[in-house]
């Protein structure tokens, strides 16, 4: 089945070259001009995956990817979000924290931009895949739903963390480096970004979060990375 992509730009250069492509791949692809125009396609074709541009008029990508994360029924959509400037890790952070699955920057390849497109789309699949709940060290977690609780309070994780912590908990007791998560977590390319401050940062704040009879089971190994004991 082929997957469906929506394209958001209000460049329509960017747009159309980008929607060439990618059907080339073998995608369903839908455009759109702007974050409005992209809510309404996404109700009429419910999209695999979102692609949206960070700087537009009127409804920005950020705001749009907030609308789509909060939206009852699409919360579960992938969304990338590119950017044309130069940003700085908080901003990525930022967009992270917006519910953005990845982030990319202008100008780049249409291989890196297949590359992203199918680490989201496999990351995802993959929580479709481990569907039922799964109950371990007091936490109850639902991948579909993608919601984790401790002791029967909702624990308020960031889209990055509830994904470090599947990976961390289907692959309990395995030592997962640095660049092995963030290229199953965040989708990057470990040859060209291999910052581990980024995979600690999350980690410290998934230890604070869950608490320390859970936190203090996520382990780390200098110079290696992080297991879940």
């Amino acid at each position: 089945m082929f997957k469906k992509i929506l394209l958001v730009d209000d460049d329509a250069l960017v747009l159309n070259s980008a929607r060439r492509y990618l059907e080339g791949q073998g995608f369903k692809v839908a455009a759109a001009s702007g974050g409005s125009e992209a809510i309404e396609l996404a109700r009429e074709s419910r999209p695999d995956l979102i692609i949206t541009d960070a700087e537009m008029k009127g409804l920005d990508g950020f705001a749009l990817c907030r609308a789509i994360k909060e939206t009852k029924g699409f919360s579960d959509i992938p969304v990338i979000i590119v950017s044309g400037r130069k940003v700085s890790d908080e901003d990525i952070l930022s967009g992270y924290n917006k519910g953005a699955d990845d982030y990319i920057i202008k100008p780049f390849s249409f291989p890196v931009l297949l590359a992203k497109i199918k680490a989201v789309l496999r990351r995802y699949e993959g929580t479709v895949e481990k569907g039922e709940k799964i109950k371990k060290l007091g936490m109850v977690i639902d991948p579909a739903g993608r919601t984790v609780t401790v002791k029967g309070q909702v624990v308020d994780l960031t889209r990055k963390e509830f994904d470090l912590l599947m990976a961390l908990i289907t692959e309990e007791g395995r030592l997962l480096s640095v660049p092995y998560l963030l290229e199953t977590v965040w989708g990057y390319d470990p040859a060209s970004y291999n910052d581990p401050h980024t995979v600690g940062v999350h980690v410290s704040s998934l230890r604070k979060k869950l608490g320390p009879f859970v936190g203090d089971r996520i382990t780390s190994v200098t110079g290696h990375g992080y297991k879940l004991e």
